[in-house]
């Protein structure tokens, strides 16, 4: 199995990951107020949105790149 072909299907998971979640989103949990015994905290959303088109495009290269035959050794 060549290089081509694994990033080929490297860039299939990446793309289908891409299209199914819409992008990469964590929660970060953050200290309002520290005095004493009383916390008050709160949980912060965040993450980096991904177009579907990058999606696609991930998926139609990755496809491409694992369709393309192999150059013949002489």
């Amino acid at each position: 199995m060549g290089v081509r072909r694994i990033v080929g299907m490297a860039l299939i998971v990446v793309g289908l990951v891409a299209l199914a979640s819409g992008g990469v989103f964590w929660t970060r949990r953050e200290k309002v107020i520290d005095a004493g015994p009383v916390q008050v905290s709160r949980d912060k959303h965040e993450g980096v949105a991904l177009p579907p088109v990058l999606g696609i495009m991930a998926l139609v290269g990755g496809i491409v790149l694992v369709a393309i035959p192999g150059r013949a050794r002489a």
